[in-house]
Order: structure tokens, then sequence, then C-alpha cells
């Protein structure tokens, strides 16, 4: 989990390309969700949920709403139905925020 937060740290601080960072994060995010999936599965060892939920509001929002949606996973837990949709909106709504405010200066 700690070196999922240092990629988190790393990529955002990367910001001339911001919207690439966001983008990796959001697949990252997808790609976990797809992998616990498989995991649930086979009955592997699976990635927490805390990993999960973290990479979400890490701005892996639109990453964790789609994988939730693609692989049918997580949709029953009422904490996964709340925060990846609340996530995903408050990103969304940074990321115009910033965008409209970079034209306004």
């Amino acid at each position: 989990m700690q070196t999922l937060i240092t990629i988190c740290q790393s990529l955002m601080a990367v910001w001339q390309f911001p919207a690439l960072a966001i983008l990796t994060i959001s697949f990252i995010t997808f790609c976990l969700y797809g992998i616990d999936k498989w995991k649930a599965q086979h009955n592997r060892y699976r990635i927490s949920e805390k990993t999960l939920l973290l990479t979400a509001a890490c701005f892996g929002g639109l990453g964790a709403f789609l994988g939730m949606r693609v692989f049918r996973h997580k949709t029953k837990h009422w904490y996964f139905q709340v925060f990846v949709p609340l996530f995903m909106i408050l990103q969304m709504a940074l990321i115009a925020a910033v965008i409209i405010l970079g034209r306004l200066l």
C-alpha cells in the first residue's frame, strides 16, 4: 500500500502533465479492481478494500467507477457505492475548476 501512495504522490508531482497523471492513476485503479475481481474468483490473496478506496481517492475515481461497472466488483458494499462516485464527481469538479480558473488568469 505504501508503494501505491508513493506512486500517487510521484504522478501528481508532474505538474506539466496533470491530465496524463490523472489518466494513469485512473488506469492503475481500474486494473486494481480487475485484478482483485480475478483474485476473488480464484480464491487468491486479495487487494484490501482500503487500498482500492485509497487509489480511488487519489484521483483514481473514474478508474474505480469504471472498474466497479465493468468487472461488477464491490458494487454491493455501501461505502463503495457512496464514496467512489463521490470521489469521481469531486475530482471532475476540481479538474473543471482548475481549467476554468486557468483560463481566467
